[in-house]
């Protein structure tokens, strides 16, 4: 069976992608933490410019959401294509061009943004040499990816590749967008858009990163990974095929809910609000989806720890799709806005959502892949409970972080001044800060089980493929 598997469908390719992913996880997650105790242990940037939280902060983004989250969307997406359309990949020798282009790329931001060689802009720091290389690799994986349904064997083209394939073309003119720019040295450029209309493309891009790399793309892991784990069909395909739509068409206009109270015409604030509360309904619609899946099955989350991580990365997500348009009202805004709030609420999804459904994604392919079981499913249930229990630790924390700033920063004594200064914040956000780098802690520690887990799996697998070898050998010898 596995040899059968493994001449049906390149396999490579997405071993090494699965790998990198939760290697890129590690060293994200464990950036993440060093910077969360920067904020609440200042001393521990030790005067190095290099290791500062302004210059880390854009690489701990970069390597949880390009290099974690990228790998983990190429491995789902060329291992997950290959099975529903019964064929390999269209072109090998191209995935490998992305492998190691998407890898060349991290290894640039690694380099550049400790430098301090930025663009200062949200999800877009890297500079224009390195953008154009993330166009043309995204571009290679994206045409590819389209290549492999033109040649399917199957004439229905399953959901999950539909949500691959949206966010595959929305990020590609999103980013090369948002990237355009005048350059006036190897390292420098300057945008050619300009003040709020600069804003406003930022986080047009920005938003939709969210919205269509981070939501969409990993949906497309969730509508594939989810059944096949519980060995159930999706519980109704037709909710898939309305919440992809509505998808498509509502999240591009969100972006403007970034910018309340600011120089952007009020209307397009406006309109970002109205549209986003109206994405809470397609949004549940999947992650109800996504749970009702399990009807008739839900015993399986007693032993089965892998879906154990894809449902309840979909609680994760239909709490994020909810909080992240109330939090765009106005009225709400004017508390959360700058505050740590939101980073609660990026975080809540990021780790809950995007990390988890990731992480059970991992866990299934590498048993697949590497046609053996995980070495340890002791290690895997231990990462259950502390990816879930340092996640929530992480976000209580910058709730009421956040929640407290916002009272603060507005509160006024009888004589109209503010009753707080900004230092006097800062102190009270200490114990939530401490709180958080703990929760950060937790939730690496998981990370760790996990890397070690694969590296035993990997090690098991190559000295099963050894013996394979060398009993057809012996076979071979005796014929």
């Amino acid at each position: 069976m596995d040899a059968v598997a493994e001449q049906k469908y390149d396999l490579g390719v997405v071993r090494w992608f699965t790998v990198m992913a939760a290697v890129y996880l590690l060293v994200g997650a464990f950036v993440g933490v060093y910077i969360a105790s920067e904020l609440a242990w200042p001393v521990l940037n030790f005067d190095i410019p290099y290791i500062t939280f302004g210059r880390l902060r854009p690489l701990h983004t970069n390597a949880v959401i390009f290099a974690f989250g990228g790998c983990v969307l190429m491995a789902s997406a060329f291992y997950s294509v290959q099975r529903t359309c019964g064929v390999k990949l269209w072109s090998n020798k191209l995935a490998w061009f992305t492998f190691w282009g998407w890898n060349l790329i991290i290894v640039s931001a690694v380099i550049t943004l400790p430098l301090g060689l930025t663009q200062g802009k949200e999800y877009a720091e890297l500079e224009w040499p390195i953008d154009i290389a993330i166009a043309v690799v995204w571009l290679s994986y994206t045409i590819n990816f389209i290549m492999t349904i033109a040649i399917r064997k199957s004439s229905h083209i399953y959901v999950s590749n539909w949500f691959f394939l949206g966010m595959m073309i929305m990020i590609t003119y999103l980013h090369v967008v948002n990237s355009l720019a005048i350059p006036v040295g190897m390292f420098k450029s300057y945008s050619i858009f300009s003040g709020v209309q600069d804003a406003m493309i930022q986080w047009w891009w920005g938003h939709n990163a969210v919205g269509f790399y981070l939501t969409a793309g990993f949906l497309g892991i969730m509508y594939y990974f989810v059944p096949k784990q519980a060995g159930r069909p999706v519980y109704s395909y037709r909710l898939s095929v309305i919440h992809f739509w509505a998808l498509m068409f509502g999240y591009v206009w969100l972006g403007a809910h970034h910018l309340q109270y600011t120089a952007l015409p009020d209307w397009t604030g406006s309109l970002g609000a109205a549209i986003s509360l109206a994405m809470i309904i397609p949004s549940w619609g999947g992650a109800v989806n996504g749970m009702m899946t399990l009807s008739g099955a839900w015993d399986k989350l007693r032993t089965d720890y892998v879906l154990r991580f894809l449902i309840m990365s979909l609680a994760f997500y239909a709490m994020s799709t909810f909080e992240g348009p109330v939090m765009s009202i106005k009225t709400v805004n004017a508390l959360s806005h700058y505050t740590d709030w939101t980073v609660g609420h990026v975080h809540s999804g990021a780790l809950g959502w995007v990390a988890m459904v990731g992480i059970g994604a991992i866990y299934h392919m590498m048993t697949r892949v590497f046609h053996v079981q995980m070495w340890s499913t002791s290690l895997i249930n231990a990462h259950f409970w502390t990816a879930t229990i340092g996640t929530v630790i992480y976000i209580v924390a910058m709730w009421v972080s956040g929640i407290m700033q916002g009272l603060m920063w507005r509160a006024y004594d009888e004589y109209g001044t503010l009753a707080y200064t900004f230092a006097e914040s800062v102190e009270s956000m200490h114990p939530y800060y401490a709180m958080r780098a703990i929760g950060g802690m937790v939730f690496l520690s998981g990370v760790a089980l996990m890397v070690i887990n694969i590296i035993m799996t990997v090690i098991q697998s190559s000295a099963q493929g050894s013996v394979q070898q060398a009993r057809t050998a012996t076979a071979a010898a005796s014929a």
